[in-house]
């Protein structure tokens, strides 16, 4: 396989380096994370609104081994490089980093960003409350942004599956 280049796919220090320029130039940062397995609709928008938010996106993506233990054997689909280079080739992503605990308490900690952004069918008790105690201690503010029905990975892959059936 070809090495994709991808000079937004950051190391938690490389993605701490960015951070702390943009808060030398008082620019504000907005943290999401997920799968990312298969961009769809309901990611581009989800992603597009959160940049809205503030004035860079960063990207924590589940490792591979994560999205194992959470989807179970067959996910992901597409490997952390490659969900990492579909993110990356998004205009309104800024960075995008590699989490591989089951939790993503270190990288707010480390990244401290501004506005910590899940869609709507999250809610302030759905958060994990490890990861809501890091995002209350940095101060970041928590949004949730409306969640764009009928769009998601799973459905994806039933349609898929059902496509290739014809």
């Amino acid at each position: 396989m070809t090495k994709l280049d991808n000079p937004k796919l950051l190391t938690l220090p490389q993605a701490m380096a960015e951070r702390e320029k943009l808060r030398a130039a008082g620019k504000q940062l907005v943290l999401t994370n997920g799968v990312f397995d298969l961009l769809h609709t309901g990611h581009l928008y989800y992603l597009k609104e959160a940049r809205r938010l503030g004035d860079a996106l960063y990207v924590a993506i589940n490792s591979d081994d994560s999205v194992r233990a959470l989807k179970g054997p067959s996910r992901p689909v597409q490997a952390e490089i490659e969900r990492a280079y579909a993110l990356g080739a998004l205009w309104f992503v800024s960075g995008v980093v590699v989490f591989r605990e089951p939790r993503l308490t270190a990288e707010i900690r480390a990244l401290r960003p501004d506005i910590y952004c899940k869609a709507g069918d999250y809610t302030l008790d759905k958060l994990n409350p490890e990861e809501r105690g890091a995002l209350q201690d940095v101060g970041a503010r928590i949004e949730f942004l409306p969640f764009l029905e009928g769009f998601s990975t799973t459905n994806l892959i039933a349609r898929i599956k059902a496509a290739g059936e014809v």
